[in-house]
Parts: structure tokens; C-alpha cells; sequence
């Protein structure tokens, strides 16, 4: 299932970047790096911030693991994604759009958008907190500041998806060697590191662990890569597929394994720095007022801000991307990039300034984690489709996942699934608990909302595997009425014969079709003594002549009940030569004999009949015959 061009991921950049043939390995990866990069940088967005913040300072090193672990599922669904848009050369929501009907992909678009516009919340707010912390501008004027930001995107979108991939790629370097620098100044305890990396969970610990695995994944990612490795130039031969895949899978390892730095170096700065000494951090703005008094040096705060600042930027950059790819590929709806990042940039603005302005820097936070449980909401919409897209034949022929693939991706999906569920219920509870009086309200919206979507899930889970169990039924099932068979032809009729008393029965039913078709009837019999297996047809031993003599003759009998006839001497081993004269026959039908009680000798060298049949594409008619005698 291909695309042309003009409906193609991205077709501003699609098939832009050309991959040489002639090239090392090394430039060879060089080649396909980049789209894993543009989504890496939602693993490390100012949402993730503040989970990692809060659970290092609670717990310590503790929950190290579930970083770890998270990012292992991390790499499994970006591997599946770039592998749909390599194989299929569709994206995620194009894939989506032909698969399901349009109202049920109306609302997986409206879901995804609601995330996206989730997602741009967190960067708004990153953005403005960063601005904040650096320069010392007020939240609410760097919530406006950051919608200048659309001139940025055109600017580099304008340049090539290359030269987007390395204004990333210099700004995960910069993110990265901020943690490196405040890692340094927080002097972790290395065993106390190694030892996070242990499972181990508490009650106190849980809600936390669930609120780092909600939000590592992100589903707009998931839509983003699919098109994003569409922008490689690949050939369409199975072997620069496997390549593809392969380069791909590289990258997405090396890519998210930098997130996971982030992410682990943001935990054990807080847990360092905060949890050494008794401090809970819960809001990001606290923790880089606390670093400099703590670490007696303005250059980690300095740092941690300009961290802040480059997540916040390079998210922005994937969102509008992400937001392309949904809308062009559920709607096939094309709009302009700028207009596209003002309408997604409005719809995050507003609701920041709104709660910035009521609330101030306390209700950023609040902001974060509500963007945060969008974000989960959504996550299964994404990760199910994926998961059914790549294991389906029809879709991806030899590339579907193998069966320990797919056990492995539902385990994740379970997970991932679960995780949210809980995240999600936890958070509606909490709001529900804290609205007072407008609770009622709130819950005779909410319930019924959360058991439509619940609906929706179970059958994007169920739905295809019954429809799968449907398909094979009609498969099996006739899709004709009799009378709308046609009999057919047969021109050209050969029977196989043994030169015994079997040939009787074989001969029966052989010349009743051809009175039948009016076919005329090829007598075939092979000589397979030493003489015909070594000399061919330059044998003229007593078997040759015998078997030609004896073909003769039923010709001329065959001929006198009024069947057009003619025969063929095969010489060596008999299905290899019925298999030759049927197809230098032209023949339309092969009448042979079977028989029973030879299965020892079957099983050595196989049966006659069953061999022939299986290496001819003419229906073979069987004729069981029992007796033996010559």
C-alpha cells in the first residue's frame, strides 16, 4: 500500500534525502540519523521535567528503573513506527485513515489533536519558565513571546528537513551537556545510582512510577516518526527495505538512549541535590531556586535554565511537524505551516495565559500535569492501530512482526494502557474530590465521556482480530451461487499408466472425461528400468520396445471407440518425466493412479502421484487403485 507523491508524509521533504549505495557503514548511518533525533526530544519536554524532578526528590535513586524500563518500551513502539512508514510508505494517521471508517477516523483525529495541543501546552509553559529563569521575564509576557516562534519554523523548515535535524540535534547537545555539567556539581553517589536501577516499588512510590511511564511515551511522537523516515530516499527492493529498517532501528537506539541520559540525569540531580537533604521539590521553578543556594554556584541554575529553554524550542519544532502529518494524513487537508502552528500555538496560549494570569507561577505545575494526563489519555489510541498495522501481512507482506515481537509489543500495550488508565483515573478522581459543588456536574460529563472512550478502545483491540476471524470465514464461504458456475474445458487430457492391471481403471475414467470434454487423450508411461534412466531415449532395450508396443496398442483401442489419441514414452524417473510431458503437452488435465499399503516405500521416496501433483499448476484427477498384479 504505497503513496504517490502528492499525498506523501511531508511532500515538502519527502524522499529528500538521498541514501548512496556505493558508501561505508559509518556514512551509511550518518545517512539515515535524524528522524529519531526530531523525536527524541519529546521524551525530554518540559512535561517529563517535573515527574522526574518530584520522584527524585521523594525517593532518591529508586525509581531509576522505571526510566530504564520506560524507555525500553520507548524503543520497541519507535522501532514498530518507522517500520510502518519504511515498509508501507504510509504514516500513522494515513494508515488509520484507510483502515477504519471515517467517522471512527474523525474521532482518533480529533483525540490526536487534543494531545497535540497538550503537548504544545507543555512547551509553551517550558518555554516561558526557561525565558524566566534566565532572563528574569514574567511567565505571562514569555507565554506571548513564544508564539514568535512560528518565524522560527519557517525559517529552518524552509532550509530542509537536514538542516532541521541539526538545529535539534544542537539543541539536545546543549540540554545534554547541561545535565552533564549539573550531574558533575551534584556529586551523585555512584553505588546509590546503581542500585536504582533495581526494581523495587512502594505504595508511596507507585502513583509517581505511573506518572513516569504515562508520560514517556508520547503518542504524537508515534505519528511523527512513521512519516518523518519517509523523508530517505529508499529503494523498494526487499533487501534496501531490510537496510532501511535496520539504519532505522540504529538510530531510534542511539536517539531515545539520550533521552533516557536526560531524563536519568534530571532524577539523580534531584535526587542529589533535593532528596540528600530532606528537601521535596514538586514544581520546576523551585528546583532551580534551590540549586544555586545548595550547590553554593549560580552555574547549575544558569545551566538547568537553559536546559529548560532548548526542550521547550526543539519540542515546539516536532509539534508542528506532528501536527502536520495528523492533519494531512486522517483529512488529506493541506495548511500551511504557519497558519497550522498559529492555530495549534493559539490553543496552548490561551488556556497559560488565562491560568497564569489567575494563578500565577502555581498554576504552571498544575498546567504541566494536566497536559501530562491529556497526553496518557491518548496514548492508547495511538500505540493499538500500531500495533495491529505492523502485524498485519496484507500491510507489511515479510516485514510483519514476528509472533514474539507481537507478544512482546500487547505486553507493552498492556502496560502502557494500564499505567494510563490508572494515571488518568487518579487525576479525574483528585478534581473531582477538589470541584465542591460543581462535582455532580463535572461527573455526569466525565463518566459517560470515559465509558464512550473506553468503548472506542476495547473495539480498536477486539475489532480487528474479529474482523480477521470474518475475513477467513467468507474466505472459506462460497461467494457464488451454482448456477453462476461455468464447467470447464478440457482440450487436452493425459493419464499417467503403469503398464499393469491398474491401468484398467485409470484408462476407465480417463477415456469417460474425454468422451465427456471431447478431448483428445495423451497415453503417457515412463520407462524406468537402467537402460532409460542412463541412456534416455537412445535405450532400445526389451523395456522400451515393450512399454512403446503397449502404448500403441490402447492408442489404436482408444482411437476405435472414436477419441483422438496419441501417447508419449518418458525415460527415468517417472514424476520428474510427467511432470516435463504435461507441461510440453500443453495438457489441461492429468489423470493418475493411486494406491495404498506402500507406505514404507512412501515414505522413502515418495509417492508418485503426490509429487506430481504438487509441482503441477493443471488439476490432477486421482484414481485409487488396490491391486497390484502385474
Amino acid at each position: 500500500m504505497s503513496n504517490d507523491h502528492s499525498n506523501a508524509s511531508l511532500s515538502e521533504v519527502h524522499r529528500s534525502v538521498k541514501i548512496p549505495d556505493k558508501i561505508g557503514f559509518v556514512r551509511r548511518l550518518l545517512a539515515f540519523v535524524g528522524p529519531a533525533y526530531l523525536v527524541s526530544v519529546g521524551y525530554m519536554d518540559p512535561g517529563n521535567w517535573a515527574t522526574d524532578i518530584e520522584g527524585g526528590s521523594r525517593f532518591g535513586y529508586e525509581l531509576l528503573w522505571v526510566l530504564l524500563m520506560s524507555n525500553a518500551m520507548a524503543v520497541l513502539l519507535q522501532t514498530l513506527c518507522a517500520r510502518l512508514g519504511i515498509v508501507t510508505r504510509m504514516d500513522l494517521a494515513q494508515a488509520c485513515r484507510h483502515s477504519y471508517s471515517r467517522p471512527l477516523g474523525f474521532v482518533l483525529w480529533i483525540l490526536c489533536e487534543i494531545a497535540i495541543t497538550a503537548c504544545d501546552l507543555a512547551e509553551v509553559l517550558g518555554t516561558a519558565i526557561g525565558l524566566n529563569l534566565l532572563f528574569g521575564i514574567p511567565l505571562l509576557a514569555g507565554v506571548l513571546i513564544t508564539a514568535v516562534d512560528v518565524l522560527l519554523l519557517l525559517y529552518f523548515q524552509h532550509l530542509g528537513i537536514r538542516k532541521v535535524e541539526a538545529f535539534i540535534l544542537a539543541l539536545i547537545t546543549v540540554i545534554g551537556g547541561c545535565f552533564v555539567i549539573e550531574v558533575f556539581l551534584a556529586k551523585p553517589d555512584w553505588t546509590s545510582v546503581a542500585s536504582g536501577f533495581i526494581p523495587r516499588l512502594s505504595n508511596e512510590s507507585l502513583y509517581i512510577a505511573i506518572g513516569i511511564l504515562g508520560a514517556t511515551v508520547m503518542p504524537h511522537n508515534l505519528y511523527l516518526h512513521s512519516a518523518l523516515v519517509q523523508t530517505r530516499a529508499i529503494g523498494r527492493t526487499k533487501e534496501k527495505i531490510a537496510q532501511a529498517c535496520k539504519y532505522n532501528f540504529i538510530d531510534s537506539g542511539i536517539a531515545l538512549n539520550a533521552a533516557f541520559f536526560v531524563n536519568a540525569a534530571i532524577l539523580i540531580v534531584s535526587a542529589a541535590v533535593f532528596h540528600s537533604r530532606g528537601e521535596i521539590v514538586t514544581e520546576i521553578q523551585q528546583a532551580h531556586d534551590l540549586l544555586t543556594p545548595l550547590l553554593g554556584t549560580s552555574i547549575a541554575a544558569t545551566a538547568f535554565g537553559l536546559a529548560l529553554l532548548c526542550s521547550g524550542q526543539s519540542s515546539t519544532l516536532t509539534g508542528t511537524l506532528a501536527g502536520q502529518v495528523v492533519m494531512e494524513g486522517f483529512l488529506r487537508f493541506n495548511l500551511r505551516p504557519w497558519v497550522r502552528r498559529l492555530i495549534t500555538r493559539s490553543l496552548a496560549i490561551v488556556p497559560a495565559a488565562i491560568v497564569i494570569a489567575i494563578s500565577g507561577a502555581e498554576g504552571t505545575y498544575k498546567l504541566l500535569i494536566l497536559s501530562q494526563v491529556i497526553l496518557s489519555f491518548q496514548l492508547p489510541f495511538a500505540v493499538v492501530p500500531l500495533i495491529h498495522f505492523t502485524s498485519d501481512k496484507r500491510k507489511m507482506g515479510e516485514f510483519a512482526n514476528p509472533l514474539w515481537v507481537k507478544i512482546l509489543a500487547w505486553v507493552v500495550a498492556a502496560i502502557v494502557i494500564g499505567l494510563n488508565v490508572r494515571l488518568v483515573y487518579g487525576a479525574l478522581t483528585e478534581w473531582i474530590a477538589n470541584a465542591g459543588g460543581s462535582a455532580v456536574w463535572i461527573g455526569a460529563f466525565v463518566i459517560p465521556l470515559m465509558a464512550a472512550l473506553a468503548g472506542l478502545l476495547l473495539y480498536l483491540v477486539v475489532g480487528p482480530f474479529l474482523r480477521g476471524l470474518k475475513q477467513a470465514a467468507e474466505e472459506k464461504a462460497p461467494a457464488f451461487t451454482p448456477a453462476e458456475l461455468q464447467a470447464p474445458e478440457f482440450a487436452k487430457i493425459g493419464v499417467g499408466l503403469e503398464a499393469t492391471k491398474r491401468d484398467r481403471a485409470i484408462l476407465a475414467q480417463a477415456v469417460s472425461l474425454a468422451k465427456l470434454h471431447n478431448a483428445e487423450l495423451i497415453l503417457i508411461h515412463v520407462a524406468e528400468g537402467m537402460g532409460p534412466r542412463f541412456w534416455k531415449s537412445e535405450s532400445l532395450d526389451e523395456e522400451v520396445r515393450s512399454d512403446r508396443d503397449y502404448l500403441e496398442t490402447l492408442q489404436r483401442q482408444v482411437q476405435e471407440q472414436g477419441i483422438k489419441a496419441d501417447f508419449r514414452l518418458g525415460f527415468g524417473e517417472p514424476a520428474d518425466e510427467l511432470v516435463q510431458i504435461a507441461r510440453e503437452s500443453n495438457l489441461n488435465l492429468l489423470v493418475l493412479g493411486t494406491h495404498g499399503h506402500r507406505f514404507p516405500k512412501d515414505m522413502l521416496f515418495g509417492a508418485t502421484a503426490t509429487r506430481v501433483r504438487h509441482r503441477l499448476k493443471i488439476p490432477v484427477f486421482m484414481v485409487r487403485t488396490d491391486d497390484e498384479t502385474k
